[in-house]
């Protein structure tokens, strides 16, 4: 397959922000009398938008969140980001080597990953092709975001190659029809994690940026292979 447009997705990806990111979401939901620990944000909600995972614990407790919770956790993350925000190491040249048109496709909100990309030194990298959950009806695992993403760019979903560290992400590229990368190198990844993609349907893995070497026909050194079936 020759690939014509490569997808990336943003926190844990571009920027390394998801420690960042459950931090401050544990913090506001046990705020709200939802007592929960930033790893267990971590376990249970990474590559999910604020809004899926507001869906998912409205439906536990049976009650609403304030109409303000995403904009609360958006900006306790946002203030964290100016002083401990930190690109994944070796992206920047990883971008520059691709010969391939590129976007972003994130869970994020639109402030939140232009800021983090802002952060880091990324956006100018991407801009305008950023493209963010809120932009479609079913953020991930659902394949809405991915299908969205390669409209905008006007490439068949058969013709893009993904990048992703969460399992809806991986999920959520899969069931749009395009092949889909694991990156299991930012600082929220756990051993096994690259294991942990593999299953969740990534054809290869991979845990260094400086060694990403991605062309019309994807190579990646050095690289894991999903297990044959």
């Amino acid at each position: 397959m020759a690939f014509e447009l490569v997808i990336f997705d943003c926190d844990g990806v571009l920027v390394d922000s998801e420690v960042i990111s459950c931090r401050a979401h544990a913090e506001i939901l046990t705020r709200y009398g939802y007592a929960i620990t930033a790893d267990q944000v971590l376990v249970r909600f990474l590559g999910m938008s604020d809004r899926e995972a507001r869906i998912i614990i409205e439906n536990e407790i049976d009650r609403r969140l304030p109409d303000d919770f995403e904009m609360e956790v958006k900006r306790a993350t946002l203030q964290r980001y100016a002083s401990d925000l930190r690109a994944i190491s070796h992206v920047g040249e990883a971008i520059a080597a691709l010969d391939l048109p590129k976007c972003v496709a994130s869970s994020g909100t639109p402030e939140k990953i232009r800021h983090g990309l802002t952060c880091v030194g990324l956006h100018q990298q991407f801009a305008p092709n950023i493209y963010s959950a809120s932009q479609v009806e079913r953020g991930k695992p659902a394949p809405d975001l991915f299908l969205f993403a390669a409209e905008q760019m006007r490439t068949a979903p058969e013709r893009c190659l993904v990048i992703e560290d969460s399992i809806p992400g991986i999920k959520g590229a899969r069931a749009a029809g395009m092949t889909v990368l694991g990156f299991h190198g930012g600082s929220h990844c756990p051993a096994g994690h690259a294991a942990t993609l593999r299953t969740a349907g990534a054809a290869m893995t991979f845990g260094d940026m400086g060694n990403c070497r991605i062309s019309s026909n994807v190579a990646l050194a050095p690289a894991e292979r999903r297990p044959s079936s």
